[in-house]
């Protein structure tokens, strides 16, 4: 398994193309995604009242230091598992941008824990199709990123996925058995109007949402046109 891992991770990493480069380098940092952040507030604002605004921002805070600390805290001490980009035995075949080589231990992946955590949560909060798909591929972009700059093998972000797919899920079943008695009602009486989701969130404001991602992806593509 191991082999396996570090042949897929040598398949996924880096190439030729400065492009690409630049894409990568572009969607990993976190300041990219900062204008999403806005629009996610903007909806949590809207949709709900101010105890609704507070358990969801607190439920989204928890997902990210549950994913975050499990792999920064406990497992990459523990395990001790080196980056590619930092292993002895395979530091000098990876493609590395911009010299960049991450912390000296990797398993497993903060970035696949946290984004899989938040975009499994935001899923279930709001149940819109369109939305779940870009949520889920703003994680798969954020998984590639790390193996494509060699700070992480393929196993590293597997393991990653399935915590933060499980973190996402606990806490929406905390939230959801101790949600506020308003967010409750508002559910019942909005989730059958048209226009609505079946959670009681706007339609439209989910696919704004959605559509917020998209145009971070074409950023993305546009600036990695001037990556050198």
């Amino acid at each position: 398994m191991l082999s396996l891992d570090e042949f897929l991770t040598l398949s996924l990493n880096g190439s030729q193309l400065l492009y690409l480069d630049g894409i990568a380098w572009t969607a990993t940092h976190t300041a990219t995604w900062m204008p999403l952040v806005l629009v996610l507030l903007y909806i949590i604002i809207r949709n709900n009242d101010l105890r609704g605004i507070f358990s969801i921002i607190l439920c989204i805070a928890l997902c990210i230091t549950l994913a975050d600390q499990m792999a920064s805290t406990v497992f990459k001490p523990l395990v001790g598992r080196f980056r590619p980009t930092n292993d002895p035995s395979l530091m000098y075949t990876i493609d590395v941008v911009n010299s960049y080589r991450g912390g000296r231990y990797g398993f497993f992946s903060s970035h696949a824990a946290n984004t899989m955590a938040v975009a499994t949560f935001l899923s279930l909060l709001i149940r819109n199709r369109t939305l779940t798909f870009w949520l889920y591929s703003w994680a798969v972009l954020n998984c590639w990123t790390r193996v494509y700059l060699g700070v992480h093998y393929v196993g590293d972000l597997t393991v990653g996925t399935i915590w933060g797919c499980f973190v996402g899920w606990a806490v929406y079943a905390l939230w959801k058995r101790y949600m506020p008695a308003s967010v409750r009602i508002r559910t019942e009486l909005t989730s059958k109007r048209q226009g609505m989701t079946a959670t009681g969130y706007s339609t439209a404001h989910a696919h704004l949402l959605a559509l917020a991602l998209a145009i971070t992806y074409i950023f993305i593509a546009f600036k990695a046109l001037f990556f050198a």
